[in-house]
This record gives C-alpha cells, sequence and structure tokens, in this order.
C-alpha cells in the first residue's frame, strides 16, 4: 500500500542487561521522508538507531519494515530490507588505503564484477576520498574518514539511511560538505534518520523533528515548528547535542 511506512517502530523498550535506554518509543518514516531525532546526551538517540536497523533487539513492541514486523530479527535482514546505519564513529581498516577498503567491502556485498562502477560512485559522491585513493584509511583526517565509512553504505543506494553523529568531531567547513551529500542522497529518493548534535543542519535537511528525553519521545513535529522548542529543551537539559 503507498501510505505502508517504511520504517515503523511501535511503543518500544530496549535494554543493555539491566539498564533500561528507551521506554514506549513509537517513529513512522515513510518513503522520501526526512527525520532528525534529536535530544540531549544520554537521551537514548543511538540506541534508537540501533533498534531500526537491528543492531539492537527491542525487549518489547514492535519493530517493522514495509509492514513486516522485523522485530529481533538479524541485522542482514535489515540491511536486505534497504535499512543502511552509518554509525557513530569511523569504522574503518586504518592500515588499508582508502581504494583497498572500499574494494573489500563492495566485493563483500555487492560481488566483484560490480567493484569498478562501485568506486566510481564512491569518488563521484566525495571527490576527496577519488584524490585520496592511494592514502592509507589511518592517516586521513578525521572528515576523510567518516566519508570512507559513509561511501561504503551510500553506493548501496540504501531506501532508508540511519546515520548516526555523522559530523561529531568534524570542522564546519567538512560537515558542510557531509551535508551536502545527504542532501543529494534525500534527492535521489531515499529516506533519511538523522541522529546530530548540529541542530540547525538537521533542522535545514529534515522534514521532520523527533526529540528524545531519557529513553522516550518528548515532542514530535515538523521541522519548521521544532527550533524554539528544541532549543528550549536543549537549553533545560544543559546540552548542545
Amino acid at each position: 500500500m503507498a501510505d505502508t511506512p517504511l520504517l515503523e517502530l511501535e511503543d518500544v523498550t530496549a535494554e543493555y542487561g539491566p539498564f533500561r535506554a528507551l521506554f514506549g518509543v513509537s517513529l513512522t518514516i515513510h518513503p522520501g521522508d526526512a527525520m532528525a531525532l534529536l535530544g540531549s546526551n544520554g537521551a537514548g538517540k543511538t540506541t534508537v538507531a540501533r533498534v531500526a536497523s537491528g543492531l539492537v533487539d527491542a525487549a518489547t513492541g514492535a519493530v517493522r519494515v514495509d509492514g513486516v514486523t522485523m522485530t529481533r530479527e538479524p541485522t542482514y535482514r535489515f540491511a536486505q530490507a534497504g535499512i543502511a546505519h552509518a554509525p557513530e564513529g569511523r569504522s574503518v581498516f586504518a592500515t588499508f588505503t582508502v581504494e583497498e577498503n572500499l574494494v573489500l567491502y563492495f566485493r563483500r556485498s555487492l560481488g566483484r564484477k560490480n567493484v569498478p562502477a562501485a568506486l566510481d560512485e564512491a569518488y563521484t559522491l566525495f571527490p576527496r576520498l577519488g584524490e585520496r585513493r592511494r592514502q592509507v584509511a589511518g592517516t586521513l583526517s578525521g572528515g576523510e574518514q567518516r566519508m570512507l565509512s559513509l561511501a561504503r553504505v551510500l553506493v548501496e543506494k540504501p531506501r532508508l539511511l540511519i546515520a548516526d553523529e555523522l559530523s561529531l568531531g568534524l570542522a564546519p567547513i567538512i560537515v558542510d560538505e557531509v551535508y551536502e551529500t545527504l542532501t543529494s542522497i534525500r534527492s535521489s529518493g531515499a529516506a533519511l534518520l538523522i541522529v546530530e548534535q548540529h541542530v540547525q543542519h538537521a533542522l535545514e535537511l529534515c522534514d521532520h523533528v523527533a526529540l528524545l528525553d531519557h529513553g522516550t519521545i518528548a515532542w514530535t513535529g515538523p521541522s519548521a515548528e521544532a527550533a524554539d522548542v528544541v532549543v528550549d529543551h536543549l537549553f533545560e537539559t544543559g546540552s548542545s547535542s
């Protein structure tokens, strides 16, 4: 059905051992949507991202993709359904070159015969990586390593990209470049779930906002109405993330 959500979390709780991180979280993302998930440090944003991509199991509640229940399904099932997760951090093989990192990933995910086209696509998305294709990944700047980890998932053209703190620790000029790529990806029809500390970037890119507070959804609404709500909340909690 046309109105079937691409991703739906319904009354989800999640736990790390005895610690409960999420309490009855419900979110809906339709094809082509872009949602910003904002909140203070420790609010549970990363846990929502991990539940939505199958990296963390929901303890209770339901996770659905295209209306199909995926609760506690393995991560590869989410990937097969077009859900891609770009986690916080730089997750690259530091002793391999840029191109070796990409070839290793693309051979596994796309097959050997598709590697040349995938490399071309990666270097089109991030020309800086093309310029540094022979450079050892561990010697790249933090922003360049983030581009490398992003390129691996974006080349596969996910239906939904879940991006966790992409701009964390990056120089403003690199943040702008990463967001230009996200805008392009969205224009191609992909949906986005953006966990972000740069509120303004997130509001400019996304149509909808969900504000998380201590593992619960405190507010949801259109980005145009979110600025004052988010700023007031983050001021109260003493956080800029």
